[in-house]
């Protein structure tokens, strides 16, 4: 397709239209401190994948209320002393998949954590295996609408903080060096690694590729694309909740958890993406707080990005980091 987003000069220069709430620090204060009343119970199963380069590990954590969600730990084979540490996020309905789907950063060295995404794991991909057992109010088929009569109650405040407590998680290994710890993730997962990037506050790196979950009042009227059109369709039925939806989504906007980012930040993103339309990137990475960022931008691109050639500048980048 034709480019639809604003031009390249503007968009180094969007800002973005979610209005932050006055209380979103202590929403978020107050949740993860509700979360961490359960305790981490953080386990590591070993798993024979018949892998001979790598050591794999089923992980279980307490997330949000504290549920078990489940990950994959993969360290390199050779590994006796603590390894520098990359947790990744997985794209929409997509779980934590197979071992063997996930070699790449184990390779380098590091270790590698990827988070499964409650209630998520059946769109694409080899699958999850984490329920999300919270109900919720009336939604629209998907995930962007559930809870989203109030930020108690939002699907994502579950997500989010599974994704700190998966960090926390992953540290407590006796092979993982917490000090040098990077996040990861595209489209959803660029977005829930945001998210994190605002929260934890110790991170060396984190890296949001096409990010999702960015400038939702822009992103719903710019986009027909599913995931955020599932938002309009909502809307369409439940008329006059327009405002009441915007506040939800403010308290989990990339935005605002970009304006809290204290570690150096790696983007990307694709002018053809109608899935997470540029403008709602770069906003993200205007508000991003940590001077040391750079933005990967790929003209012709949709909501693939980069792909094989973001990933090779990710290796390059946390090369010089950790």
């Amino acid at each position: 397709m034709a480019l639809f987003d604003l031009p390249r000069e503007q968009l180094h220069r969007y800002r973005g239209a979610s209005a932050e709430p006055d209380d979103f620090d202590a929403f978020w204060s107050a949740t993860l401190t509700e979360a961490r009343q359960h305790d981490l119970d953080a386990r590591f199963e070993p798993v024979d994948t018949g892998l001979v380069t790598v050591r794999v590990y089923d992980a279980t954590f307490a997330g949000f209320g504290g549920h078990p969600v489940k990950g994959w730990l993969t360290l390199p084979a050779e590994a006796a002393e603590p390894v520098p540490l990359v947790v990744e996020f997985v794209g929409y309905g997509g779980g934590r998949g197979l071992p063997h789907e996930h070699l790449l950063w184990a390779s380098t060295g590091r270790a590698h954590f990827v988070m499964d995404t409650r209630g998520q794991g059946s769109g694409w991909g080899g699958g999850g295996a984490t329920p999300d057992p919270v109900g919720a109010a009336p939604a629209y088929p998907g995930f962007m609408t559930r809870g989203m009569d109030a930020p108690e109650n939002y699907y994502y405040r579950r997500v989010f903080t599974d994704a700190v407590r998966a960090v926390e998680a992953a540290r407590t290994h006796p092979l993982i060096d917490a000090s040098r710890t990077a996040v990861i993730g595209e489209s959803q997962g660029g977005g829930i690694s945001l998210a994190v990037g605002g929260l934890v506050p110790d991170l060396l790196a984190v890296a949001p590729d096409v990010p999702f979950l960015c400038d939702f009042p822009r992103a719903v009227t710019l986009t027909d694309a599913a995931p955020y059109r599932e938002i309009g369709l909502f809307l369409r039925t439940h008329r006059g909740r327009t405002e009441e939806a915007l506040r939800t989504l403010s308290y989990f906007d990339g935005v605002h958890f970009a304006a809290r980012g204290r570690a150096p930040a790696l983007f990307s993103t694709a002018l053809e993406d109608e899935t997470c339309p540029p403008s709602t990137v770069f906003a993200a990475f205007n508000a991003w707080a940590h001077e040391e960022k750079s933005i990967e931008v790929y003209d012709f691109n949709g909501h693939e990005g980069g792909g094989p050639y973001q990933a090779a500048a990710k290796l390059r980048w946390l090369r010089l980091l950790m």
